[in-house]
């Protein structure tokens, strides 16, 4: 599975490497694999990939597959779990090969490495009401632009974005614990009172813009790509703004100066009491409390900064069938039954995650409150509450690739530096962001 600590950026990496592979081996578009058909008889064997769940999942896993084939006794399912590492690349060779699971976990990032070529079965045309049993933000995530109404993925487990905040570095700074920012720019007049107080004690925020765009300017309503989404917008007064108050909080200390051009240990950093805000995830919340209780018991937790539309990003995990599988009906029956409400609430309460199930997202679990004082319970249901009404404008679309958020990223740390001016920063991230995706479409 991958963890908080396994960021979509490092995913982004894997994919951007794939796809180039991908290409050079030949791999075609849409239309060249078979389509299988339903027979309306759940049998046959069929391979079940996940990414990570060995070994601490390895209970888990196995009591779901043993009832599924307690309930299908003509199936027969095995199941491997490969590492993390290399897990696109693999993906690759088993598609030049034809040897792809016949049901085969797959994230939002990866995903499009087989759907966009055509390997995966539409599951809005499989199952035609089925879309109703999923949070709609996660369903949406495993559309495909200009493929119309097709979905190309059962999802699985999510994870959404919270605040997360160190209240006792709040009041030193003279801020309202209990009013946490509400809206991005909102987040940078808090951060900018932070560095003014503490007297270099300790920063904000970690720069890492990387990690911050696009979710900030989609927050702040700027259009990162056209209507037809074959080219990016975001060179606007807006952005330019977004790096001129960048660079000013850099300026102030707001962040620690090493985190614009690296990645820092955020867990440790917040840990040791040197940042107000930890990262936007409920399993951060878990980690602090077993490696750093002191800093735990001052940890609160809110509802994460949204922006315009009012809408947060989430993380999804997803089960993709094989187009050209044997056995249809078994494969997509398997997917139906593992992302069901009783088994994603189960695996919710193994790991910090959450169900892209509708009614398994309405189980009490995710909203009992506790005392109100404990911060993972309330991380939990303050992430629940919010995936309701998840939506997809601080989710990375397809077309922002990690080729795509390094040139970008490129440009803002100069212009946050102060090597070059904002205006031209963000003129120039979005000349060369639109020359790689023209180059990716014409791969």
């Amino acid at each position: 599975m991958t963890r908080s600590r396994i960021t979509r950026t490092a995913l982004a990496t894997l994919l951007a490497g794939s796809l180039a592979a991908l290409s050079a081996c030949g791999l075609g578009g849409a239309g060249e694999v078979g389509e299988a058909e339903r027979t309306g008889k759940v049998a046959g064997k069929i391979t079940f990939r996940t990414l990570q769940l060995k070994p601490a999942f390895t209970g888990y896993v196995q009591g779901v597959i043993d009832a599924f084939e307690q309930k299908y006794p003509e199936v027969e399912i095995t199941w491997e779990d490969v590492p993390g590492d290399g897990y696109n690349e693999k993906l690759v060779a088993d598609a030049q090969a034809g040897a792809l699971p016949d049901v085969v976990n797959l994230s939002t990032d990866s995903f499009q490495l087989l759907a966009d070529r055509g390997m995966l079965a539409d599951v809005a045309e499989l199952d035609g009401h089925i879309a109703q049993e999923y949070v709609p933000g996660a369903w949406e995530q495993f559309r495909l632009p200009g493929k119309g109404d097709g979905v190309y993925a059962y999802p699985w487990y999510v994870t959404p974005e919270i605040l997360t905040y160190n209240k006792d570095l709040f009041e030193k700074a003279g801020l309202d614990a209990a009013k946490p920012p509400a809206t991005v720019d909102q987040f940078f007049d808090y951060a900018e009172q932070i560095a003014a107080k503490s007297g270099g004690a300790f920063s904000a925020f970690m720069a890492d813009p990387k990690g911050r765009l696009p979710g900030d300017w989609q927050k702040m309503g700027i259009p990162i790509l056209n209507e037809k989404q074959d080219a990016f917008t975001f060179d606007t007064d807006r952005a330019v703004a977004w790096v001129e108050r960048m660079k000013k909080l850099y300026d102030m200390g707001a962040m620690p100066r090493e985190s614009l051009m690296k990645a820092d240990d955020v867990n440790q950093l917040y840990g040791a009491g040197k940042i107000a805000f930890g990262p936007g995830s409920p399993g951060f919340v878990k980690d602090i409390k077993q490696n750093a209780p002191q800093v735990y018991a001052r940890t609160q937790v809110a509802g994460a900064v949204t922006g315009t539309l009012g809408h947060i990003g989430i993380y999804a995990q997803s089960l993709g069938i094989r187009k050209d599988t044997e056995h249809l009906d078994a494969a997509a029956e398997f997917a139906k039954w593992v992302t069901n409400g009783p088994n994603q609430v189960a695996f919710s309460k193994n790991a910090t995650i959450y169900p892209s199930n509708a009614r398994g997202l309405a189980d009490p679990y995710f909203s009992d409150r506790g005392d109100g004082r404990d911060a993972e319970t309330l991380a939990r249901a303050i992430g629940a509450e919010q995936l309701k009404t998840a939506a997809l404008d601080a989710n990375t679309p397809v077309q922002w690739t990690n080729q795509v958020g390094d040139a970008v990223v490129r440009e803002m740390q100069k212009a946050i530096k102060g090597e070059q001016d904002a205006k031209t920063a963000v003129r120039k991230a979005q000349e060369a962001a639109n020359k790689l995706l023209t180059h990716a479409a014409k791969r």
